[in-house]
């Protein structure tokens, strides 16, 4: 695992495959968040990429760089949602036989998305199966590669030009800190790489579901920690069992900081977004906002880019934000 950790390069290397490719997706201001934060705050809305997530970034610079000729079968992936949706949609730009694992309990609207693409969907239940033994099994009966959502360095460094557009979108010595939504950890990784790659000295924080920290605990133990249900949060683009391997390699030594929200908060944050925005974010996207605007302590006087990093939101979540209250 070691020969394969990402860099910065890697990084840039990304962006030039992506550029012309991926959306630059506007880095937006709110009067009301600078207010109640007592800071200066950006909000990067991935929520408005293709494939209505960041995914869509690491999804292509992976399969745009397949060996078809070793792998004629294509790709198999494994996903709660977002990452199976970008998949199966590069995988139909670019003519490549996609099939994606993903637990039945899936938000529908992500299962829908990854079938219209093309993708042969797998439905498993995670509380009797694995999906990593599931998408091994389907990788040693047909010549596919196996593309996970974090443990790649193709998709880490992908991931990672969501920072690096960001930075350059409003002048990299200018930010303190970088938060994004913290699952695997594929984004926080490529994150501190982009970072990196844009010569900044921001710090980056991880955002994760409150019952679900496992990236905080590993990062305080040393060691890979286990959640101890996998589900329970509305959060379902973040519930990874455990942190990704590769990412957290990059992870235990550069993040700065790792927060925590709890549903409630990341309910109102969908809220904050729409109502200040007019823009829809699903809730392992609005993590890192509702952790901000829960404790807005560490941004008091800083310059902040927030990721909000997916959109892809069932209509009955999203109402659910929209009645749920929000403090001044």
């Amino acid at each position: 695992m070691l020969d394969n950790i990402p860099t910065a390069d890697d990084v840039l290397l990304a962006r030039k495959r992506l550029d012309g490719i991926a959306i630059v997706t506007p880095l937006l201001r709110s009067d009301e968040l600078d207010r109640r934060t007592q800071g200066k705050i950006f909000v990067k809305f991935e929520s408005l990429q293709h494939t209505g997530a960041f995914k869509f970034r690491g999804a292509f610079n992976a399969l745009s760089q397949l060996e078809r000729d070793k792998f004629p079968g294509g790709v198999v992936a494994y996903s709660t949602g977002n990452h199976g949706q970008a998949i199966a949609a590069v995988g139909k730009m670019l003519g490549i036989e996609t099939k994606i694992v993903m637990p039945f309990d899936a938000p529908a609207v992500k299962i829908a998305k990854a079938r219209k693409q093309g993708a042969e969907v797998i439905l498993y239940d995670r509380h009797k199966e694995t999906r990593e033994s599931i998408a091994a099994i389907i990788a040693e009966r047909s010549p596919v590669a196996i593309i996970p959502p974090g443990d790649h360095p193709q998709i880490i460094a992908g991931q990672g030009t969501v920072a690096v557009e960001a930075l350059s979108q409003i002048g990299n010595s200018n930010i303190d800190v970088v938060m994004v939504p913290c699952g695997g950890g594929g984004l926080s990784a490529g994150t501190c790489l982009g970072v990196e790659a844009s010569k900044s000295k921001a710090e980056v924080w991880a955002a994760e579901p409150s019952d679900f920290d496992d990236t905080m605990r590993s990062l305080l133990s040393g060691n890979r920690e286990t959640n101890r249900a996998l589900t329970g949060s509305i959060c379902d683009a973040l519930l990874a069992p455990t942190p990704a391997e590769l990412p957290f390699i990059i992870n235990k030594s550069r993040l700065s900081s790792v927060v925590t929200a709890t549903d409630e908060e990341v309910l109102a944050a969908m809220r904050f977004a729409y109502e200040e925005f007019r823009i829809v974010v699903e809730p392992g996207g609005a993590v890192a906002l509702a952790a901000l605007l829960s404790d807005p302590s560490g941004a008091k006087d800083r310059t902040v880019i927030v990721v909000a990093s997916g959109g892809n939101v069932d209509n009955g979540v999203f109402m659910r934000a929209l009645s749920s209250p929000i403090t001044s």
